[in-house]
């Protein structure tokens, strides 16, 4: 079992550290190619997985309902923490309910669960950066203008596909293996990203950061254990809830407070100690989902 769950996560961590080799030694500039990732590569794996014929949106529909409750219950968590701790709940609850389920979660819900896998991943993906781009910017700032989430390409993207699935419409093969192609770029540059983007942070307010990213894996493993049991989740839907629940805070939640000056250095040491501590907790859930 320790060597499947090493052999799951080693291509995952292996990618990130030559992402925070390169970061340390060369200092490289990935602002163009992370937008290029967000507006071309991650889209195109989006609607690569979704338009697919294997993919039936109402086969997904209670995992997509579980993720909901999984947000939604890991951020009541972590306003109920923030306001026993007389903290300001803006710091810790995006953090809280939005994890990197894009950079970790799709290769890891690959590797663990088969190619299967990867579209109620991506569905999953696409749920948490729908809200984390709506619900998670008025969190940060109730004046924010929300219609832009419906611009995001990733959302276009599986609009797209959904409507190409639901009409039956398919599409030429060798057009959807282009696509997937180009998708299929998405991943490892995400991984080799977040090892740059980790070389370029510092860790301050320590203290604050080892409890926030022990209190997300904990709590969400918790909450997904909880909605899984009670929703009688299939086996492999159990499993790729457990292991969403077990991820790291995404690293865009330092953009985010960055960009609306919600305590940025806080929530960077929260996800950068978390990504760190994502060595300890995957293998953990990876323990008890796999068969």
């Amino acid at each position: 079992m320790l060597l499947r769950i090493l052999s799951i996560l080693f291509p995952l961590f292996a990618i990130a550290a030559l992402g925070y080799a390169v970061g340390r030694r060369m200092k490289p500039d990935l602002s163009t190619t992370n937008e290029l990732n967000l507006a071309v590569f991650a889209p195109a794996l989006v609607f690569g997985a979704i338009a697919s014929k294997d993919f039936r949106a109402q086969d997904h529909l209670p995992l997509l309902a579980a993720t909901l409750l999984l947000i939604a219950g890991t951020g009541v968590v972590g306003w109920l923490v923030a306001r026993a701790l007389r903290m300001d709940p803006k710091t810790l609850v995006p953090p809280m309910m939005f994890n990197n389920c894009g950079n970790l979660g799709l290769p890891l819900a690959v590797l663990a669960f088969g190619q299967e896998a990867l579209a109620p991943a991506v569905a999953m993906f696409v749920v948490s950066n729908a809200l984390q781009f709506s619900f998670g910017i008025w969190l940060l700032d109730h004046q924010a203008r929300l219609r832009t989430v419906w611009a995001s390409p990733a959302i276009l993207a599986a609009i797209a596909g959904l409507v190409v699935g639901l009409a039956g419409w398919e599409l030429w093969p060798p057009l959807l293996t282009a696509i997937r192609m180009v998708g299929d770029i998405s991943i490892p540059l995400m991984l080799f990203a977040l090892g740059v983007r980790m070389a370029d942070s510092r860790i301050h307010s320590i203290g604050f950061g080892v409890f926030g990213a022990v209190l997300r894996p904990v709590a969400g493993m918790a909450i997904a254990w909880a909605v899984a049991w009670g929703m009688g989740l299939a086996p492999r839907e159990q499993g790729l809830l457990l292991v969403f629940g077990a991820l790291p805070p995404a690293v865009i939640n330092f953009i985010l407070a960055e960009r609306y000056r919600q305590e940025p250095d806080k929530v960077a040491s929260m996800v950068l100690i978390g990504n760190l501590g994502a060595l300890v907790f995957l293998p953990f859930a990876l323990a008890f989902t796999l068969p």
